[in-house]
């Protein structure tokens, strides 16, 4: 049978069921006392059945079947009840699951440790974390599999909000015993003719490429990686250089060799790490508190 009624008309049946009259049932709920028998014929009318006996000048009493739907009413407008606390609950408390996705190259630098802090200042919070390339992370928020993604300001969509928390300009990296280690920083144009070990993702290839055409240079690409831990250890065994944002601070290479990070030299665009999320005109409290948390952090990667 499909649905015919509505959660005022139940409204309207339990108000009368409770009162016992059409007229202490309207002035309840601030309604005419037309509008709450019109509800009540139509609900006789689509379940088949009388609800009321109605007795002159003593008001209406609930027949067994209507009790029965009477109470079954009172359930289900419970239920909305409970339904629509949670959902305030889920705006007004920063508590409760959230999910978060971060880009793959920073994912083992940040996330663990944002997860951490965030689970010590809200212990009702039950973290989740994913990882994919930026087109993943995006594809992830539209399908609301992720809340919010710690990722770059690269190609964001027209859906997408962004929060920038660090601006991050890229290094050359390079073998420990490479000439220009020991260099304060580190030409473009000088690297040209030596072979470079690409980081290979979406919007991240992009973005390293247009750095060499900002510096009017082109590089010498000799091998390509998607995965940054390996084009770190590439470096290090001299495969070549690379451009990279972030774990600079880290100088050792997944096997334990030492590598060097040096500024461009040549003016180049830098990249902003921050919190992406859909757009929307509210943001759950987990999710914001998330956001305000973070932004009080040192999140330097």
């Amino acid at each position: 049978m499909p649905l015919r009624f509505t959660f005022r008309q139940l409204e309207y049946l339990v108000a009368v069921g409770d009162e016992g009259t059409i007229a202490m049932a309207a002035q309840r709920l601030n309604v005419s006392s037309p509008s709450i028998s019109t509800a009540i014929n139509q609900l006789e009318g689509h379940f088949g059945i009388q609800l009321f006996v109605r007795r002159h000048a003593q008001g209406l009493s609930l027949t067994p079947g209507g009790r029965r739907v009477y109470n079954e009413a009172k359930r289900i407008l419970g239920d909305a009840a409970a339904l629509n606390d949670l959902a305030n609950d889920i705006i007004d408390l920063p508590r409760g699951p959230i999910s978060i996705g971060a880009l793959s190259t920073i994912a083992p630098v940040v996330s663990a440790r944002f997860r951490r802090s965030f689970e010590d200042a809200f212990p009702d919070a039950q973290v989740s974390l994913h990882m994919g390339d930026q087109v993943e992370l995006f594809r992830m928020l539209g399908r609301a599999e992720i809340d919010v993604a710690i990722t770059y300001d690269m190609q964001l969509p027209v859906d997408i909000d962004f929060h920038p928390l660090i601006s991050l300009a890229p290094k050359v990296m390079l073998p420990i015993d490479h000439p220009m280690a020991e260099q304060s920083d580190v030409s473009l144009k000088a690297l040209e003719p030596e072979p470079m070990v690409l980081l290979d993702l979406p919007l991240s290839r992009d973005y390293f490429l247009s750095t060499f055409q900002m510096a009017n240079t082109q590089p010498n690409i000799a091998e390509r990686a998607t995965d940054l831990a390996l084009v770190r250890s590439l470096v290090a065994h001299g495969y070549g250089y690379s451009l990279v944002n972030i774990g600079t601070d880290h100088t050792l290479s997944p096997d334990g060799i030492e590598l060097a990070f040096k500024p461009v030299r040549e003016p180049v665009k830098p990249l902003m790490l921050g919190l992406a999320t859909m757009r929307a005109d509210q943001r759950s409290a987990i999710v914001t508190a998330f956001f305000d948390h973070v932004a009080g952090m040192d999140v330097t990667p």
